[in-house]
């Protein structure tokens, strides 16, 4: 073989070298970027993985809260109906057993009390009196003159109450009046005898 062939062939083999190197060396740079590519998706979608089971939890947790929420709600409607169901019941027990409250021992002294507050609140010089026709036969006429003398009032008697059983008090041009019937002063007194009731219908100690 000539010089010249020997040359070429080595430059040959130098050029197949180098370029096996290369081809080795683009390989591994390819090799270690797929891996590195693989690394990043990997943890891409682990990341988007956790995102979703936290978003997943989270909406969980949200239905969760808003269920027993929305159920504390509706057991808390439930307790108010069934309160104002036992209030109304007693209020209406109440109301009926008024019906009876002229027959009570002490209602001459109540009839009484029932008329002299409801003067007091006119404060007129002369007043007309209605009453049911059992309080009018409770209160009497001596009874009437000896509240004008002690309030210093002229008291007229007027029509009978029909519907109620008390003391409908009014100024003689009937421009201002006060009732003071049983059912009134129940209904006046709803308010702030709801929590003591309620506390005595549940067993509890006001």
């Amino acid at each position: 073989m000539s010089p010249e062939q020997n040359g070429i062939q080595a430059l040959t083999s130098a050029i197949q070298g180098e370029a096996a190197e290369e081809a080795n060396r683009i390989l591994a740079d390819a090799r270690t970027e797929a891996r590195s590519i693989r690394q990043q998706a990997q943890a891409q979608a682990e990341a988007e993985q956790q995102a979703i089971l936290q978003r997943a939890r989270r909406e969980v947790e949200g239905f969760h809260e808003h269920t027993v929420a929305a159920a504390e709600l509706e057991a808390q409607k439930l307790k108010l109906q069934r309160r104002e169901q036992l209030l109304e019941h007693a209020f209406t027990e109440a109301r009926q057993q008024l019906i009876s409250a002229p027959q009570w021992p002490e209602y001459e002294k109540i009839a009484r009390d029932l008329l002299r507050e409801a003067v007091t609140r006119l404060g007129a010089d002369e007043l007309v009196v209605r009453a049911d026709e059992e309080t009018r036969r409770s209160l009497g006429d001596q009874v009437l003159a000896n509240l004008e003398k002690e309030l210093g009032v002229h008291l007229r008697v007027g029509e009978s109450l029909v519907q109620s059983s008390g003391i409908v008090v009014e100024t003689v041009d009937g421009h201002r009046r006060y009732d003071n019937t049983m059912e009134t002063r129940l209904a006046r007194m709803r308010g702030h005898l709801r929590t003591p009731v309620y506390h005595l219908l549940m067993g509890e100690m006001p």
